[in-house]
């Protein structure tokens, strides 16, 4: 017989203490259209995850409910009186970063989907969206995800596509320095290799006067010598190659 007595099992899932449920998401509702704002409420009253702490009618009053209740959550409409969406979102998030916003709208201008994302939202939807979508797109911000219209999410795409190819574009030459009239004059012709008397007579000008223009021209260029100078004017567009 063993002189030690087996040791006790592990306790068992039902012998511990239950795991305490996770809290409900905090959810600021902010729309100026009472009626569509009160369905907004009922949709998501039902969720029993999801409480709605509080409602505004505009960005305004979104900003002082905000700083009483801090939701974890601020689905919010873009265009309303006094504040708008947009503008509420950015303020708010300078007082309190850890909130996040949807925001639902009519809207589905570019403009308006791009000056919310720079604002702060990660959740664009626009207010056709079924209404047993709303709660999945509050829990998937709430959880740190981005949520974004599918239409509108196609447009965002397109843009960045266009910015990629914009930047992967040759680039051309810089701008050439403010000249005066008559040196652009100067330029053009030294660029078709005119010498400075066939520029003065096609300018009406001493030859003198051509090689202080020639001159100024190379120092605001920036370069050393008139061949530079005709290739700096045919990359700038000046004359055609």
């Amino acid at each position: 017989m063993s002189p030690h007595p087996p040791s006790p099992p592990p306790p068992t899932r039902a012998a511990e203490e239950p795991l305490a449920p996770s809290a409900p998401i905090r959810v600021l509702v902010v729309d100026d259209h009472a009626l569509f704002r009160r369905g907004l409420v009922s949709v998501l009253d039902v969720e029993t995850d999801i409480d709605v702490v509080s409602e505004a009618g505009d960005g305004e009053e979104a900003m002082h409910l905000a700083a009483q209740h801090h939701p974890d959550v601020i689905l919010m409409d873009v265009r309303m009186p006094q504040v708008g969406g947009i503008d509420a979102c950015s303020r708010i998030r300078e007082a309190l970063p850890r909130v996040k916003f949807i925001m639902l709208t009519m809207s589905d201008e570019e403009v308006d989907l791009f000056d919310a994302l720079k604002a702060g939202a990660t959740g664009y939807l626009l207010k056709e969206i079924g209404v047993t979508d709303i709660a999945g797109a509050v829990r998937a911000i709430a959880a740190g995800r981005s949520f974004v219209n599918p239409v509108m999410a196609t447009k965002l795409i397109g843009e960045f596509a266009e910015l990629a190819k914009q930047e992967s574009a040759p680039r051309g030459a810089p701008p050439l320095p403010q000249l005066t009239p008559r040196e652009t004059e100067v330029l053009k012709l030294l660029a078709r290799s005119l010498n400075n008397r066939e520029i003065g007579a096609r300018l009406f000008i001493t030859e003198n006067t051509v090689k202080n223009h020639v001159r100024n021209i190379l120092e605001k260029l920036q370069v050393h010598s008139r061949t530079e100078a005709a290739i700096y004017a045919v990359r700038a567009e000046y004359v055609q190659n």
